[in-house]
């Protein structure tokens, strides 16, 4: 678990409005809550509520929620690939709009790759659309933290999906992860 301390300051004057987000493994119970600040993000495709409990069930290990004054502000759900456990597949990144701009995203992956879960890990997938900027540079941003790359492979085309509206997803894989 990581905690992180956000400073919120106006005109350069601690207004001691310390606010503490706590960095930790999904509960069951944290489901319907993630399932309302992916719907709220507008952006992200919403699965449903019984997919956010599952994966805070079963896949705890490979996720991440951020959590301030009792209400979940970031998510990440992530699984290892099953057919090479040296990948981890990042599926959703969400920040709350009063977090935004703060680099929560970033702490949230971080947190993630840092797990003893995480130690074998090599290699990060995750799928973005084109029009999808704040996650490409996310996940830019990350591969140069990590000091590595991040290349483009394999496109989901829009025929696949049921929904006619949905863009190309691109695949991006940063690593190897040292």
């Amino acid at each position: 678990m990581m905690n992180c301390i956000f400073h919120r300051m106006k005109g350069g004057v601690d207004l001691s409005l310390t606010k503490t987000v706590t960095l930790r493994k999904p509960r069951l119970e944290d489901g319907a809550n993630i399932w309302r600040l992916i719907r709220n993000t507008d952006v992200l495709d919403l699965n449903s509520a019984y997919y956010y409990l599952i994966i805070s069930k079963y896949f705890r290990n490979t996720c991440v929620v951020a959590e301030e004054d009792d209400q979940i502000v970031g998510f990440v759900s992530a699984f290892r690939h099953p057919e090479n456990p040296e990948v981890i597949f990042v599926w959703q990144v969400a920040v709350d709009q009063s977090q935004r701009g703060k680099g929560l995203a970033s702490s949230l992956l971080q947190e993630l790759i840092s797990r003893e879960e995480c130690t074998n890990i090599k290699y990060i997938e995750t799928t973005i659309s084109p029009s999808n900027k704040a996650s490409k540079a996310l996940f830019h941003k990350l591969a140069n933290t990590l000091g590595t790359q991040m290349k483009e492979s394999v496109q989901i085309s829009p025929d696949v999906f049921p929904n006619e509206s949905h863009e190309t997803e691109q695949t991006y894989q940063i690593g190897p992860i040292r």
